[in-house]
């Protein structure tokens, strides 16, 4: 439903994409990361309609968005950076406004500016002017504009953007929900968004596509893949804990977390030492808050992945 193929951006001597390719299909919810700079912001507006590539083509549900504008922005719902609005307008005629310029009548327009006010919990504020709400506030009218008329295809920049722990809960929970029956780009630098509701990440840096896996996939890529951490209840246990850690089958390294009494057990090249740490845990009777395995670390292979990128011609 959205299709990227060699979209090249340059500004001037600037390359802000070079030769990005990637496809979306139905149901997947795609997140689309890198460091500032990295391009995100360039590719979302080209798919939107709202700048043109230097080369390269951006569809969505097959409508090129250079040769047929108007039919791929129909299909189409964009949250931008900032969620920019009027000011003086209130959330209430924004989005009635909005509704009319997507073509919305009659009871379809009621029941979908009502749904959405609804879910993005907006009742509270309808009637003051946009700028005096919240950053959160003014982020959840941004998505209401985005979603208003049932699009099939999303592109959100930064939607959490703004929002506390619960509200971010409640619009991840949001996008999951829609996500059977649409297609969606979430351009996020919160990685824990990744974990939350992606299906499949992209990773760039300086414009180019350097990885497109599952989270579980990209998850496996850490050196914390299958690693094992041990919250300690007493700080003066870490010495001989760590170094019996270091000891056990299967041990590749251990890291030392004084300050929150924790230590994480490094597997060894293809080895899965939680058994023989759990083990080693109960024969030794140490105290312990916390032993668990871990999956990987996004932020760690986001880290070695893009700054790798920045070592590259």
């Amino acid at each position: 439903m959205i299709e990227v193929s060699g979209l090249t951006k340059r500004y001037g001597d600037v390359v802000a994409i070079s030769d990005l390719s990637f496809r979306v299909v139905a149901g997947e919810i795609l997140g689309f990361l890198g460091p500032n700079g990295a391009g995100k912001t360039t590719t979302m507006r080209i798919i939107a309609g709202f700048i043109a590539p230097t080369a390269g083509t951006a569809a969505v549900l097959g409508h090129d968005v250079a040769r047929e504008p108007l039919a791929a922005r129909q299909a189409l719902g964009y949250l931008p950076e900032g969620a920019p609005s009027w000011p003086e307008m209130t959330p209430r005629s924004f989005l009635a406004f909005i509704a009319d310029v997507r073509g919305l009548k009659g009871d379809r327009r009621r029941r979908r500016l009502t749904d959405t006010i609804d879910r993005l919990g907006l009742g509270p504020v309808l009637d003051q002017t946009i700028d005096t709400l919240s950053k959160g506030f003014k982020r959840r009218v941004g998505l209401a504009q985005a979603i208003v008329h049932d699009p099939p295809v999303l592109v959100l920049d930064e939607p959490t953007d703004g929002l506390d722990p619960n509200q971010k809960h409640e619009v991840r929970t949001l996008i999951s929900e829609m996500a059977p029956g649409k297609t969606i780009v979430i351009s996020t630098h919160i990685l824990e968004e990744v974990d939350a509701v992606c299906t499949r990440a992209i990773i760039v840096a300086r414009g180019r596509l350097l990885v497109d896996e599952r989270p579980a996939t990209l998850q496996a890529r850490s050196r914390y893949h299958n690693a094992v951490t041990l919250t300690v209840a007493e700080p003066a246990d870490l010495p001989h804990i760590a170094a019996a850690l270091r000891a056990a089958p299967g041990v590749g390294d251990v890291e030392v977390d004084l300050r929150d009494g924790r230590l994480t057990a490094l597997p060894a090249p293809g080895q899965l030492p939680l058994a023989a740490i759990s083990e080693l845990a109960t024969r030794e009777h140490w105290n312990l808050h916390e032993l668990r395995l871990e999956a990987g670390r996004l932020d760690e292979v986001f880290r070695t992945v893009t700054s790798a990128a920045e070592q590259m011609p």
